[in-house]
C-alpha cells in the first residue's frame, strides 16, 4: 500500500474515499493518532492517478461530485476505518522516516553521555562555537541542537520532533527534513548566541521551526498535504510567550525558540510561493 496523505477531518477523507471507490480505486482510512487519519492506496500502480485526484479534491472538497459519490456509496460501504495492530517500534517507523529516527537516536546517545559521567566532554565537543579557537569548528553550528540537559527536556523535544518532523519527512522526504534541521538549527542557534552566549542546547529551536513551517504550508499551500492543527499552534505560541517569564526558575532558550519559529515560517513561505510559481 502507498500512503497518500494524512488529514485531520475523517468526514472529508471519507468523501474522497467514496469518490475513488466509484472509480474502482480502493483507498483505506487509517487513524494515526494526534487527530490525524491517513489515506492509503491499495494498488501502487494507480499512485499517479490517485495523487492527481487528491490534489483536485483538496482544492475543492465540497464539489458536487464528491457529495454525490458519498450518497451513492453510503449503502455499500462496509467499513469506515481500519485499525492495524502494531507495536511501539512499528508505530514509530510508520509515522516517521529514517532521518527523524536517526536524530532521535543521536539525541538519546548524547543525553546518555551527558548523564553517565561525560557531561563536560560531551558539552565541550558539541556546544555552539565560542571564541576564535572554535570559529572554524563548523559542526558546532548544528550539534548544539543534539544537547539536552534533563529527562523532561529531551522527552518534550523528541516527542515534538517525532510528531512534526515525521509528518514532514513522510510527506516531503528525508532531504527536506534534513534541510530544515540544518538551516533552522543554524538560525535558532545564532539568535540564541547573540543574545545569551554559547551555553545552551536542545532541539526546541528546530521544533518551533517545524511548527512554523507546517503552519505556513498548511495556510498557503494546503494541496501539499502539510499542515498543523490550530490547537498545537496555539499551545506552542502560548508556551513561547510564557518562556520569556522563565516560570519556576527554568532556564529557557527563548531566543532560539523565537528565531526558530521565524526561520521555519520563512522557509514555509518560500516553499509555498515557489511551488505555486512553478
Amino acid at each position: 500500500m502507498v500512503r497518500l496523505i494524512a488529514l485531520s477531518n475523517p468526514r472529508a477523507a471519507q468523501a474522497f474515499i467514496d469518490y475513488m471507490a466509484s472509480r474502482n480505486i480502493d483507498i483505506k482510512l487509517m487513524p494515526e493518532g494526534e487527530g490525524q487519519f491517513a489515506l492509503w492506496l491499495a494498488d501502487s500502480q494507480l499512485e499517479v492517478e490517485a495523487h492527481a485526484e487528491l490534489e483536485a479534491f483538496l482544492q475543492n472538497p465540497m464539489a458536487e461530485k464528491y457529495q454525490a459519490a458519498s450518497w451513492d456509496m453510503a449503502e455499500s460501504r462496509t467499513a469506515r476505518f481500519y485499525y492495524p495492530r502494531q507495536g511501539i517500534m512499528a508505530s514509530l517507523k510508520q509515522n516517521s522516516g529514517p532521518f527523524t529516527l536517526f536524530i532521535m537516536v543521536v539525541c538519546i546517545v548524547v543525553y546518555a553521555g551527558l548523564t553517565l559521567g561525560f557531561g563536560n566532554d560531551v558539552f565541550s565537543l558539541l556546544h555552539f562555537p565560542a571564541g576564535e579557537s572554535q570559529q572554524w569548528q563548523l559542526w558546532r553550528l548544528f550539534t548544539h541542537a543534539l544537547l539536552h540537559f534533563s529527562a523532561t527536556h529531551i522527552i518534550f523535544n523528541l516527542l515534538w520532533w517525532w510528531v512534526l518532523g515525521g509528518r514532514i519527512e513522510k510527506q516531503s522526504g528525508s532531504a527536506k527534513l534534513m534541510q530544515l534541521f540544518l538551516l533552522t538549527a543554524l538560525f535558532s542557534g545564532l539568535g540564541q548566541y547573540v543574545f545569551d552566549g554559547p551555553a545552551f542546547g536542545g532541539m526546541s529551536g528546530v521544533v518551533y521551526a517545524l511548527l512554523g513551517y507546517l503552519w505556513l504550508m498548511g495556510t498557503l499551500a494546503p494541496e501539499r498535504g502539510l499542515s498543523i492543527e490550530p490547537a498545537y499552534v496555539g499551545f506552542m505560541l502560548l508556551w513561547l510567550v510564557v518562556g520569556f517569564f522563565e516560570p519556576f526558575g527554568m532556564a529557557i532558550a527563548n531566543m532560539a525558540h523565537l528565531f526558530g519559529l521565524v526561520s521555519g515560517c520563512a522557509i514555509g513561505l518560500f516553499d509555498a510561493k515557489l511551488r505555486k510559481a512553478t
